[in-house]
């Protein structure tokens, strides 16, 4: 599974980070990004979470 953080979107609200701290930081910009673009299998399920958690839907799978 790959992804990424769309920064028009993203508000920096960080719940992604609360959720997958192994694979989403804040920048110093405020925004979220994806320290990796592969998410490791032991991973996938705890980014799908995220992805939920997202309140602007701003994490994708990227294709």
């Amino acid at each position: 599974m790959k992804i990424k953080v769309n920064q028009e979107t993203c508000i920096g609200c960080g719940a992604c980070a609360a959720v997958a701290e192994d694979i989403f930081e804040l920048q110093d910009s405020g925004l979220s990004h994806a320290k990796v673009n592969e998410v490791p299998e032991d991973k996938v399920e705890v980014v799908k979470e995220a992805i939920d958690v997202c309140p602007t839907g701003a994490i994708e799978e990227d294709k």
